[in-house]
Parts: structure tokens; C-alpha cells; sequence
């Protein structure tokens, strides 16, 4: 199925608001076994009806996210109509559900949001409970010899994706129909890069028939994506997982954060952090994942040196010996927040961010990650030497790696 989405908003392109649709919605799709084949983002105004007519001339589906909403630039109904040679009316049952919108949190609805219940004759109105304004579908048969599917949605992620979820995703399913044979799999990986699949396990791959074989690469972290038959799949990722024992965390496209989590809840025990060159950025992470309140007590951002001796107890001789950056330091900082925090496990990070601070024997890129439990600590040396943020992002995937690790270490002690 040829898919195109068509982002509108003069904002995306001066730059001033991220464009995250793109990315989200090809996620999303992909999950459903479909992939976008372009994407285009367009002002506010007349450029989106070529934009609109052009992909309808060469997709089987089309979405427009943007230009729902009630003011003058908000035209993407009226283009929809244009393009499809059909007139606008009133949707009664969309202004009732826009009344009532406003009549529910006691404001009084403009005149203008009125135009929000405009539907192009034939088509679906899609229900936006989260805003005022609903979506539009118009099936292949509205566009006349395209056969072109089209899928008006709001701009605001808070109302887009929810309606994709609950409207689109039924609708494309059908229009796609249903394929048993056809698995998606993607197998997460760090502490590997994307050459040594090239150089390990691409050739391997490659002879195993009816299967598609993709790559994305991130900071620390290469993801392994599998399209075929469940027989494909599967050998593939078995073939993946014995080539790389260890590094997969994991199989089913959770972030690693999420894994982290999962582990600790799995096996009843909290986690506490101590941050230096990172600035709580792994705790950001963790934080960010649903039900991480049940398994992380506290974080210690001890960007200086007397904050790591106040708060983590580090001995200021240690500090002097060997440095912030160092095997000692990272070890009582991980020792200390788990004694602090009277958790089950604590990670640390002291490193040299730069672009200044690095030495000869410690140039920038240098970090020193602690990890301590009730009964052993130790710590890992890394290099990063690719700028502050990329550095900051290595640390903190590195730090939750270590983490998981020691997790599933321990599990299989148990075990």
C-alpha cells in the first residue's frame, strides 16, 4: 500500500515547532506491517491543495495532519473538498459534539469554531474527543479514478494521535486487508554497532529466504528490523541473538528505560542514581517511564566536587589522589547513593563532557560509570568523544546497560 503523509503548518518549516508527526505516525504504520513511501510538509495556505492533489495521483492513501482548527489559515478542509470536486456541509452531529465540548468546561463557544463541523459531501466525520476538531475520511471511491483514501487530522499530538489510533488504524487495516504469513520484529541492541552487523551476521542473513532485513542506528543503540514469514523472523532472530549473546535488550521495540524498569519490578528491588557529567539525565529516562515511582528513590545530581562529598560521602582524598574522573570516585558515588537511599541498587557517573577539562591521561570523552549493590561495587571505563550531548546520551545508555545487566545477572544467580 503506498502511503504519503502531508504535515501542514507554516511553523514546521520556519522551524519554531518540531515536526514529531513524521516520525510517531511511521512508527505506527510500521507496526501494522505498512510503510510510508513520502513525506512532505507544506505552509499554511494554497500549497496544500497541489500538495494534496500530487500525492492523491500517486498513493493509495493519504494523510493530512494540520489546519483543522477555526481560524483563517485553517483550510485543509476546504482544500480536501477542492481537490475532490465535492461541496462542504454542516456535520450536525460534529457541532453538537463542538458545543458540547466548550458547554463541559463552561466557555462560550465563537462563531468560528463552527466551521470545525464543515464535512466534505460522502465523508466520515472521525471524533475528537480530545479537542474541537474532529477528523475527516473520504474512501477511495470519493477521489474517482485515483482510488486514493484520504485522512484529515488535527494537528495537536495530544488530539492526533489518539484519533489515528481509534479511526485510522481500523480503516487502514481494512484497506491493507489482513496477511498471516506477513511478522514484523524489531530486536534492540547496545554495546554493538551497526559495521559488526555488517561484518558479522548480514551475509547470514541474507540466505534465509522470504525475508527483509532493515537497520537504524542511534547513540549506543542499533535496532534489527525483521519483515517476513514467522519462520524467517524467527531464524533471523535467533541467528542475531546467539551472534550477539548479551546485547539485545530487547525484543519487542521497548526502550531500554522500559526494560530497566520492568526488571526492577519483576524482582521487588529499587534503584537510586548519582549524576555528574550526565545532570540527571538518567533519571530523566527512568522517569519517564510509567510506574518508575515504584522502583526509583532518588537521584543525586552532584555536579561538584563538594556536592559529591556532602551528599555522597566521597572522601575528599580520593578527590585529590585520583580526580573526579576516576575508578574510586565513580565506586563511592555509587556506594553512597545506596547507602543513602537504602536502595537494592546504584548507579554513578563522573566523566569529562568538554569541549574543555580533558587532560592527557583524561581527554574529553572520559567517563567512569559506578554501579554498587548490597554485596559488590565496581566501575566501567568509556569513551565519547563526539560533543556534549552525544556524550551525555552514550553515559546514560551506558549507565542503564550496566544496570540491566547486573540485573539479569543477578536473576540468573537466583535462578
Amino acid at each position: 500500500m503506498r502511503i504519503e503523509i502531508i504535515n501542514t503548518g507554516s511553523e514546521l518549516l520556519l522551524g519554531t515547532t518540531v515536526n514529531t508527526h513524521a516520525q510517531w505516525m511511521g512508527i505506527e504504520l510500521f507496526k501494522l506491517g505498512l510503510r510510508v513511501q513520502r513525506q512532505t510538509t507544506v505552509p499554511d495556505g494554497e500549497a496544500i491543495n497541489l500538495a494534496m492533489s500530487e500525492a492523491m495521483e500517486r498513493s493509495d492513501v493519504v494523510i493530512v495532519t494540520g489546519g483543522l482548527g477555526p481560524t483563517s489559515d485553517d483550510i485543509t478542509r476546504e482544500a480536501a473538498a477542492e481537490v475532490l470536486g465535492v461541496e462542504l456541509i454542516t456535520d450536525e452531529a460534529a457541532l453538537r459534539s463542538i458545543e458540547a465540548f466548550f458547554a463541559h468546561r463552561d466557555r462560550e463557544m465563537a462563531e468560528d469554531n463552527k466551521k470545525q463541523a464543515l464535512n466534505p459531501v460522502g465523508g466520515d466525520i472521525l471524533p475528537n474527543p480530545n479537542g474541537t476538531a474532529p477528523g475527516i475520511y473520504t474512501p477511495p471511491r470519493m477521489s474517482g479514478d485515483r482510488l486514493c483514501a484520504l485522512f484529515l487530522l488535527p494537528g495537536p499530538p495530544s488530539e492526533m494521535r489518539p484519533m489515528f489510533e481509534n479511526e485510522v488504524e481500523p480503516r487502514l487495516r481494512s484497506l491493507a486487508g489482513a496477511h498471516e504469513d506477513h511478522h514484523v520484529q524489531v530486536l534492540r541492541f547496545t554495546g554493538v554497532g551497526e559495521s559488526d552487523f555488517h561484518a558479522k551476521l548480514d551475509k547470514e542473513l541474507m540466505t534465509i529466504a522470504d525475508l527483509e532485513v532493515g537497520y537504524c542506528a542511534r547513540t549506543r543503540e542499533v535496532d534489527l528490523r525483521l519483515i517476513g514469514s514467522k519462520k524467517s523472523t524467527e531464524q533471523a532472530s535467533q541467528l542475531a541473538l546467539s551472534t550477539f549473546p548479551g546485547m539485545c535488550f530487547s525484543q519487542n521495540g521497548e526502550s531500554l528505560e522500559e526494560i530497566v524498569v520492568k526488571l526492577l519490578d519483576q524482582q521487588g528491588k529499587t534503584i537510586s542514581m548519582a549524576e555528574s557529567c550526565t545532570g540527571g539525565l538518567i533519571a530523566h529516562r527512568i522517569t519517564n517511564v510509567p510506574g518508575a515511582s515504584e522502583v526509583f528513590t532518588h537521584g543525586f545530581v552532584t555536579y561538584s566536587n563538594p556536592a559529591k562529598q556532602q551528599l555522597l560521602g566521597v572522601s575528599a582524598t580520593t578527590l585529590e589522589q585520583h580526580g573526579a574522573v576516576s575508578e574510586a570516585v565513580a565506586m563511592q558515588m555509587a556506594e553512597g547513593a545506596l547507602a543513602k537511599a537504602q536502595a537494592d541498587i546504584a548507579v554513578s557517573v563522573t566523566g569529562i563532557a568538554g569541549p574543555g577539562g580533558g587532560s592527557e591521561d583524561k581527554p574529553v570523552g572520559t567517563v567512569w560509570i559506578g554501579i554498587a549493590t548490597a554485596t559488590s561495587s565496581k566501575a566501567i571505563k568509556k569513551f565519547t568523544p563526539y560533543g556534549r550531548e552525544i556524550f551525555k546520551q552514550a553515559t546514560s545508555q551506558d549507565a542503564l546497560n550496566l544496570v540491566r545487566r547486573t540485573l539479569e545477572e543477578s536473576s540468573n544467580e537466583a535462578c
